[in-house]
């Protein structure tokens, strides 16, 4: 999904430009092309667009084209002129699919097996895929929300290699399925896998064979995103327990400081606010959001905790650092609102109550605003207000699943559909 809602039984599973432009240590991105990844470049739903229109018509901006799709939430990925996502296809399958960025025509389609009997999911609320591909050194990587694992050929769809996680590693099933999306580091790709001394999983890009598998925890539905503190390359990961520092290289624990929630549901991809402080925040009880803030003492990094405020619970939806704000929506299955923070306190600075639970943009000085009824909107944030200066209907399912934006082009998707839209 974007990282789909609470897992079932158990307890496993992110740039405002200009003028709000985050200074500091800018987070490592090693997969390719121009949206490569869930979460964009640098994986925190910020981009380096340019030039995009300050206000749309009263119909909306432009729509480029526009084909239906199977279900699911998995997210765009662009590299060039190809875009990449995954749907379900028919009963029991899944399926990757390579489309036409000029016009939504697909060009090559990898189907496969993956029956949810015997996993233990409850699909109530979709039957997936809700990760998203990784494009890193010409293939695909992919997982459905079966944890079928794929390998394949960018260019052509062929597999290359391919491991079914739950069978082969004890993956901890997720109740509503597996939705962490795969992260590229170095010659590896890392997966949060979760189990007994599968907690997370690195595998070589060229052959699928196991790299490293460290640390014993129960999986969530966060995806993992990669920082660099101290000259040191770090995984955070965001799983049931809380927040984690892991060393890439080997999986070894660096630091860990404690989120929990009912369910074990921490679903949103945590942020890295600048030189040294991540933020978090998820629903449920008691849920909430934590700002805690990396230190080096002793050769060593530890985390401590700065604020913790219980009015911010993102449910599964994108959050956003812009200037000295934290940006995202707050509220699970009943009313929600967006809310900016204060970084420094974490106190609610602002709150717009006009959006549906809601995933965010951000990049040219603005938030890109898609809430889960299909509206789409045009705002700009200060640590003042929240202004919004377009909204029209674009979608008709539910839309969960966070736009994506290369240039000026949005490419945005429901359970339904899939779609371009010009922001010019």
């Amino acid at each position: 999904m974007t990282q789909l809602l609470s897992r079932g039984r158990f307890a496993l599973r992110p740039l405002l430009a200009s003028a709000l432009l985050v200074a500091g240590a800018a987070p490592i991105s090693l997969a390719s092309g121009e949206w490569p990844q869930w979460g964009g470049p640098n994986r925190d739903f910020r981009c380096s667009s340019t030039g995009l229109a300050a206000k749309w018509p009263d119909a909306g901006p432009k729509s480029l084209w526009k084909r239906e799709l199977g279900d699911g939430y998995s997210t765009i990925i662009v590299d060039g002129d190809r875009l990449f996502t995954m749907y379900r296809k028919g009963d029991n399958q899944d399926a990757v699919v390579a489309l036409s960025a000029k016009d939504g025509s697909t060009l090559w389609e990898f189907a496969y097996d993956a029956p949810f009997e015997g996993r233990g999911l409850d699909m109530q609320f979709g039957p997936g895929p809700h990760a998203t591909p990784l494009i890193a050194g010409g293939r695909l990587f992919t997982v459905g929300a079966t944890a079928i694992f794929h390998c394949l050929d960018a260019q052509t769809g062929k597999p290359i290699w391919s491991h079914d996680l739950f069978k082969e590693y004890n993956d901890t099933p997720l109740g509503r399925g597996f939705s962490c999306s795969p992260i590229a580091y170095q010659e590896n790709v890392i997966l949060t896998v979760g189990g007994e001394e599968h907690g997370v999983m690195a595998f070589k890009q060229s052959d699928g064979s196991v790299a490293w598998s460290k640390q014993t925890f129960e999986n969530s539905h966060s995806s993992p995103i990669l920082i660099k503190f101290g000259g040191q390359d770090q995984l955070v990961i965001f799983n049931t327990a809380g927040l984690a520092g892991v060393d890439p290289t080997n999986g070894e624990p660096l630091w860990s400081h404690p989120h929990t929630t009912k369910f074990g549901a921490n679903i949103s991809t945590p942020v890295w606010a600048g030189d040294d402080m991540i933020f978090c925040s998820c629903a449920y009880q008691p849920g909430g959001a934590r700002l805690v803030k990396l230190e080096r003492e002793g050769g060593k990094t530890v985390a401590r905790e700065q604020w913790y405020q219980g009015k911010m619970r993102s449910h599964h939806a994108s959050l956003v650092h812009a200037d000295k704000l934290l940006i995202g929506s707050s509220g699970d299955f009943g009313p929600a609102f967006l809310i900016g923070l204060d970084i420094a306190t974490g106190k609610p600075v602002w709150r717009e109550r006009g959006f549906k639970k809601a995933n965010v943009l951000a990049a040219d000085g603005k938030l890109i605003i898609l809430d889960e009824d299909g509206v789409l909107a045009l705002a700009t944030a200060t640590p003042e207000a929240l202004t919004v200066h377009s909204k029209f209907q674009l979608c008709d399912g539910r839309a969960w699943t966070t736009p994506t934006l290369v240039g000026k082009t949005l490419y945005v998707r429901d359970r339904k559909a899939i779609m371009a839209i010009d922001l010019s």
